[in-house]
């Protein structure tokens, strides 16, 4: 087990510093951060940054890896989608991502700038919170399927698109000072249940939105 003199958890505790360090300059500065500013809010130098961090993209991807642990903390960790209906879990779900997003706004922006500005070779490069957040998605789903031994060719094409939707909607809400969390979540849930029962109609599997999923499960199987 890694100690606190393992050059590994030196090195492990060095980059966490200052993954912290980004979330607290872009939560107060906005969305575009200076490695200087980080490396001060850490108290340490640029040169100490670089040696933890390949290039901003290393440490970019470092940030986006953190907001997606934190989104699948809320949203998906020690959550039983079996026990709740479709549109409950769902809503389950984004109520999580929203609170992190509200959270962390200036985060959700930047990365989005990142996302956006791919061509720059010193932005986060395209494995982003979206990918990040879609591959665990589909992984969720994909175990509830074949559960019923139901087709799930395709399940990663409608969970990005579903994830995609939640992301390009988080602008709009960002934006829009009227609209707040709760109402947010309602318009998305109803938003990627649409995508998601379509994609279940076309493999011939009718989900009760309202109905707790282990119960379909069963009607299914039976």
């Amino acid at each position: 087990m890694p100690t606190p003199r393992d050059p590994e958890a030196r090195r492990t505790r060095a980059r966490e510093e200052f993954v912290d360090a980004a979330f607290r300059v872009i939560d107060t500065h906005g969305p575009a951060p200076s490695m200087n500013d980080i490396a001060h809010e850490a108290g340490a130098t640029k040169p100490r940054l670089y040696r933890q961090f390949a290039d901003k993209a290393d440490l970019y991807s470092a940030v986006a890896q953190r907001m997606a642990d934190e989104v699948y903390e809320l949203a998906v960790s020690d959550f039983n989608f079996l026990l709740d209906a479709p549109v409950s879990a769902l809503r389950h779900a984004l109520t999580g991502y929203a609170d992190v997003v509200s959270r962390h706004p200036n985060v959700f922006r930047f990365l989005a700038q990142s996302r956006s500005a791919s061509e720059d070779p010193t932005v986060a490069p395209p494995l982003d919170i979206g990918r990040d957040i879609a591959t665990r998605f589909s992984s969720v789903a994909e175990t509830i399927l074949k559960s019923v031994d139901a087709d799930t060719a395709g399940i990663d094409y409608a969970c990005r698109a579903a994830v995609g939707a939640v992301l390009a909607s988080t602008d709009l809400w960002l934006d829009d000072p009227s609209l707040d969390a709760a109402d947010f979540v309602d318009q998305l849930t109803d938003l990627v249940w649409g995508l998601l029962d379509a994609f279940l109609r076309r493999k011939k599997i009718d989900l009760d939105g309202d109905e707790p999923i282990f119960m379909t499960l069963a009607r299914l199987k039976g």
